[in-house]
């Protein structure tokens, strides 16, 4: 009788703390930057999990992000996931935590949370614990084409795309879906851990069909650009007269104002009240005048702004050696632009000092936030601008760069940004010249780029031309503090 007492006991106990297991699935979970992603995670056998404890955390437990405790209110997630998780059903059929679900719902995912997410859970004599592994895609931008005829006969074509993670491939293709062999490419960093692709190749005029450039990711997803080759190299027939056509308009670029003022002037349909070189109404341009000031959440870390976010310069931690433009040392406008005119100055002087030596002034294709060197600020990357690189002189990012000799050196620079009409307008506001006009074709959003180079005693500040300039306008300017320091 004893003995069936004890065996009855044994069994009630071995029922009483049979053990779950964490399951997971066996495939890594993949979603795109921006959305919201379920990890599933269940216990099997299946049982009420309102009454044990949750932990979702990444490498470490001490890293928990996500803790469930019964009868307790859930601890705030920790940053960068605040507001962003919570413990969701994995699929419409599911019954969420009373069936053992404990699966985590993810929002506004970002390239950083790809990696293992550990789903652990514990009960009173029982706990386990199992890794969802997370990919992390983004789609970039449809690639563009670029063209350029080279002297042996043929076309270089180059391929840029920026906003991809991970990596895409590149394909190059003519029209009988023969491939091409790519010439390079080559991959940068972004901001947000993204990457931007450069690629190009080069095929015979004689051979040139509809070239495309194709960008893939491993999951399938893929955009591609093309570009009729034979169609740009039959209209480039009028050779000898577009290539007098661009010598006279650099000539007019570096200061032959009365060739490039009779070339504009006799272009039929246009009308004559802008000139490309010489004397301006600066009150023309200064009607679209708007305010600018600096986005300080994108401002590099070695420029020290003012908190009215309209005076910047290198920071005392900054090391140049002096060699070459620091065209890393870049601020961006708060303002974004679509359409329309928009004007804004710069002054490039203080009083009792030399005007600034160095500095790089335009516009930039909004997102463009991460600059290393000048081969990167291209106008086919999303950069226009005239920069002023000390005994090197003055240049444009175009290709080919224009070159400028601008005397006496501008102490007051007035920008048009004119979007309908893809003009870049550049003026010497204390002389009444206009200086440059780029032309090119702006698509999205661009913002106002400022670089206030390094070693020059004077700052970069951004003048209001909304209201009448006073003499000492800059008489009493706030200190200067590092782009940490709030508005």
């Amino acid at each position: 009788m004893l003995s069936i007492i004890v065996a009855l006991l044994v069994n009630l106990l071995i029922e009483t703390s049979v053990s779950f297991s964490v399951v997971v699935p066996g495939d890594p979970v993949v979603a795109h930057v921006g959305s919201t992603v379920i990890l599933p995670c269940w216990i099997n056998p299946p049982e009420n999990a309102e009454a044990l404890e949750i932990r979702w955390y990444r490498k470490e437990f001490s890293n928990t992000f996500l803790h469930y405790k019964p009868g307790k209110v859930p601890d705030m997630p920790v940053e960068p996931y605040r507001n962003r998780t919570s413990l969701t059903p994995r699929s419409d059929q599911s019954g969420g935590l009373k069936d053992g679900d404990v699966s985590l719902r993810l929002e506004k995912l970002r390239v950083q949370d790809e990696g293992s997410f550990r789903c652990y859970v514990s009960g009173e004599s029982s706990y386990d614990s199992e890794e969802v592994d997370l990919k992390v895609t983004a789609l970039g931008s449809t690639p563009v084409l670029f063209l350029k005829f080279l002297d042996d006969g043929r076309v270089n074509i180059s391929c840029k795309s920026s906003g991809w993670h991970p990596k895409p491939s590149v394909t190059w293709m003519s029209d009988e879906r023969r491939v091409l062999h790519p010439g390079g490419v080559f991959y940068s960093r972004e901001a947000h851990e993204m990457f931007s692709v450069h690629s190009w190749t080069a095929v015979s005029r004689s051979d040139a069909q509809l070239v495309s450039c194709s960008l893939s990711l491993k999951t399938g997803e893929l955009k591609d650009g093309r570009m009729d080759i034979q169609g740009i190299v039959s209209s480039d027939s009028s050779g000898p007269w577009k290539a007098l056509f661009f010598t006279l308009f650099i000539f007019a670029l570096l200061g032959f104002g009365l060739v490039g003022f009779f070339l504009y002037k006799c272009r039929p349909g246009k009308k004559p009240d802008k000139e490309i070189v010489g004397d301006v109404n600066i009150e023309e341009p200064r009607k679209h005048a708007v305010e600018i000031t600096v986005d300080r959440e994108h401002l590099h870390p070695d420029l020290m702004v003012t908190k009215n976010c309209k005076i910047m310069r290198d920071g005392p931690g900054y090391d140049h050696t002096g060699e070459g433009f620091p065209y890393e040392l870049c601020a961006f406008g708060a303002q974004r632009f679509t359409s329309g005119r928009h004007y804004w100055e710069v002054k490039l002087t203080q009083e009792n000092t030399p005007p600034k030596n160095y500095w790089l002034i335009g516009v930039v294709k909004h997102g463009n936030f991460t600059v290393r060197d000048r081969s990167a600020l291209t106008p086919s990357s999303g950069y226009w601008f005239l920069c002023s690189d000390g005994p090197n002189g003055f240049h444009t990012n175009t290709d080919p760069p224009v070159k400028l000799s601008l005397t006496p050196r501008p102490e007051r620079l007035g920008v048009l940004l004119d979007y309908e009409e893809g003009q870049l307008s550049f003026y010497n506001i204390k002389e009444s010249k206009h200086l440059l006009t780029i032309s090119t074709r702006f698509s999205g959003t661009v913002v106002p780029l400022f670089n206030p180079g390094a070693g020059d005693q004077s700052p970069l500040i951004i003048l209001d031309c909304t209201k009448p300039v006073k003499s000492a306008e800059e008489s009493s300017q706030p200190l200067l503090s590092n782009n940490s320091s709030n508005a």
